[in-house]
């Protein structure tokens, strides 16, 4: 923490007002899920198809290359969110290209997450279960693919009827198979006010103006951009990788940094305490 008596406020502001006044936008992959286990990389929901038996062996090493070409200027710390996003969108367009050629069927998809690698963060049930029985909304703002994203959330049995996701979703034809990727893309730059313009989300929860903000990429801190009336914001940032190169502008950026760290347990902490489970 850069400064831990902001912190402080913010966290006693937040209690003091209660939960009908919070809600909790949060990025998913590597924010929710899990970066690395057992010294091991976990896939995201993009990854998870890449990985998956559905692509064939080129189209694999097609989307490798990518992830090997494009990831490094994702993470660079020495180049601007400016110069970063037309490079980003050209990924994310690239990849989804390649997804396409796949004729993944929508029947599958269940079956592809299944046979996945990936994983919630731990502490992941108790910070779902919190938030639904003190009907919290959470709102998941993620540059991953909905279709997947939300399967995974099923499979863990915590999606539940407060959560509602802003993703790159899938569009099916009525054979069940991929056609499309529906607009707007959403990548890791663009995480903001421009594409949830056609969503009522933030208006239909307007009275809920303090905010717990989750993200993993300096592209998620303008998540919450389009609430309207914002008292109180409390930022918490994971960060997972390239960390000595990375703290500075972490720490800058976000409230509370945790780095290296797999579990939610800061985060059910705090909420714990708002919520007035905890002295």
């Amino acid at each position: 923490m850069k400064n831990p008596e902001h912190v402080q406020r913010v966290i006693s502001a937040l209690r003091k007002e209660g939960t009908d006044k919070l809600q909790v936008i949060s990025d998913f992959d590597m924010t929710l899920s899990r970066f690395g286990f057992n010294g091991r990389r976990c896939p995201t929901s993009h990854n998870i198809l890449d990985n998956s038996r559905v692509i064939s062996e080129e189209g694999r090493k097609k989307l490798q290359d990518l992830l090997h070409y494009y990831y490094p200027i994702e993470i660079d710390p020495n180049q601007t969110m400016e110069e970063k996003c037309p490079l980003m969108v050209e990924w994310w367009t690239k990849a989804h290209n390649l997804l396409l050629e796949q004729k993944i069927l929508k029947s599958d998809i269940a079956k592809i997450v299944r046979d996945s690698e990936v994983m919630l963060r731990d502490g992941a049930n108790t910070f779902f279960d919190q938030l639904h029985q003190h009907n919290i909304p959470l709102f998941i703002f993620s540059a991953g693919v909905g279709d997947v994203l939300e399967e995974v959330l099923r499979q863990a049995e915590v999606f539940h009827p407060n959560i509602n996701v802003v993703a790159n979703y899938m569009d099916f034809d009525d054979k069940g198979v991929l056609r499309r990727f529906k607009e707007p893309l959403i990548h890791t730059y663009n995480k903001n006010n421009t594409v949830l313009e056609k969503t009522e989300h933030f208006q239909l929860l307007s009275s809920r103006t303090n905010i717990i903000l989750l993200g993993d990429s300096l592209g998620d801190l303008s998540m919450a951009d389009g609430v309207p009336n914002v008292e109180n914001v409390l930022t918490v940032g994971f960060l997972n990788d390239k960390v000595d190169e990375r703290r500075g502008k972490y720490r800058d950026a976000y409230d509370i940094v945790l780095e290296k760290d797999e579990t939610l347990d800061v985060v059910n902490g705090i909420l714990c305490y708002i919520l007035g489970d905890l002295n």
